[in-house]
């Protein structure tokens, strides 16, 4: 017999289903709850409420569980590629060899950007920033390629999704030179996805920059390790828009300007600016770290603690070992990075954060990646919507192949004026803070 809950309204007794997913998960559905009662539910921020059923990615947030597709993460992040990761994603199955050639192949045919795509460049700022100039590349994509999509057709949405996938990245090293004056650099055919990325970053017209084995291997494991993450902001933001019929380019487009608030994907750049306050400040890594325990100091501790996980971040154990790697093999000398581990060391042997459960998160660990790979601040956000991509396109399969999928429209508490008289503007009162003149 089916499980179910009951709720007493005004008397009346109304009982609804509770689903289970495959990992155990239980949650009540009230999607008949407004019809059959006339109430609604409130949940600000959505922390208690599921928005869809989806079979891409599992979370265990007291366990410090991630699964991609039923994966565990750590075994994607040691034996699979970036690209393997994507069609895990997207297509729901880990490629067999044929699969991942012919994928490959789609990928190297539409690196490069139409010739007209990049005279938009010249049009943008000299000092825009470039999760702008990603976001309203990406929405132009769909003028220059497929503007309608079959969902149905695997052909027709495996090409636009190589396309999107390998366009991207050809998008976010084009807007870094785009922002120093410099020359565009073409993607090459005989470079992976991580390598051939670094390639377009940092070659020169009299300098080929050829990465190194380890450069190349941190960068695939950022981009693994940030490839999905279940219904965050900007996914669900694409989810969103997907929902009203938008297409793929439009849909991710959303999903990056979701990403790029300080409190989502930004989150990996303040901590680099919270190791350069440490370094310009007169105090130490102790001195701050006490700092970060007084709630009067306004001192946080970025880049510890999670909303999901309240235990250690999986992704953020892979990520560290690849951050010591990288740090060991190219004998990098920096003093932020030395800070950083300081600041680990610290916090990690401090019952404080250890009661509260803040560990290290995976915002920590990427933003020292990203600093010793040379990446730019600016382009911390770029490099965590790359990465995220894979998972932006999964979900928007997902809305567009689900035959009962309804435009997404949340409810709300109306807690305004009530029904106020119209005025005229001769009797109106000024505004309280108004300082101008009526015209």
């Amino acid at each position: 017999m089916a499980e179910t809950v009951e709720l007493i309204v005004d008397g009346t007794s109304h009982t609804f289903p509770i689903v289970t997913g495959t990992e155990g998960e239980r949650a009540i559905d009230i999607s008949r709850l407004r019809k059959d009662t006339g109430l609604i539910t409130l949940d600000d921020g959505f922390g208690n409420t599921g928005s869809c059923e989806s079979e891409i990615t599992f979370i265990d947030g007291e366990q410090g569980i991630l699964r991609y597709r039923g994966i565990p993460i750590e075994d994607l992040a040691e034996r699979s590629s970036f690209i393997e990761v994507a069609e895990l994603l997207i297509f729901g199955e880990l490629p067999d060899e044929t699969e991942r050639e012919h994928f490959r192949s789609l990928l190297t045919e539409n690196s490069s950007l139409h010739r007209d795509m990049r005279k938009l460049f010249d049009g943008f700022p000299s000092d825009a920033h470039p999760m702008a100039i990603l976001s309203a590349m990406i929405n132009a994509l769909q003028m220059y390629d497929l503007p309608q999509i079959d969902i149905a057709d695997e052909a027709s949405f495996r090409r636009a999704t190589a396309v999107l996938l390998s366009k991207i990245r050809t998008i976010a090293a084009a807007s870094y030179k785009a922002s120093l004056g410099q020359v565009v650099v073409h993607p090459r055919f005989d470079l992976p996805y991580a390598d051939n990325f670094l390639h377009m970053m940092f070659t020169q017209p009299y300098r080929e920059y050829e990465p190194t084995k380890e450069a190349a291997h941190a960068l695939n494991m950022f981009l693994v390790l940030h490839a999905d993450h279940e219904q965050n902001c900007s996914t669900s933001t694409v989810r969103m828009v997907a929902s009203g019929g938008a297409n793929l380019y439009a849909s991710v487009s959303a999903g990056v300007a979701a990403l790029w608030g300080h409190k989502h994907g930004g989150a990996n750049m303040a901590v680099i600016e919270m190791l350069q306050d440490i370094h310009d400040g007169d105090f130490s890594v102790d001195d701050f770290v006490r700092m970060a325990k007084d709630k009067t100091s306004g001192v946080k501790l970025m880049g510890f603690g999670h909303r999901v996980y309240r235990n250690f971040d999986p992704r953020a154990k892979v990520l560290k070992a690849a951050a010591d790697d990288l740090l060991d093999r190219m004998h990098i000398t920096d003093p932020l990075l030395d800070i950083a581990r300081e600041v680990e060391a610290a916090a990690l042997a401090d019952d404080y954060f250890a009661e509260r459960r803040l560990y290290p998160n995976v915002d920590f660990y990427s933003g020292i990646i990203l600093r010793a790979l040379g990446i730019p601040e600016n382009m911390f956000t770029v490099m965590f919507a790359m990465g995220r991509a894979p998972g932006w396109i999964s979900h928007w399969r997902e809305v567009n192949a689900n035959p009962n999928q309804r435009i997404y429209r949340p409810r709300q508490v109306y807690t305004g004026r009530p029904l106020t008289q119209w005025e005229p503007r001769a009797v109106r009162k000024p505004r309280r803070g108004w300082l101008g003149r009526g015209r």
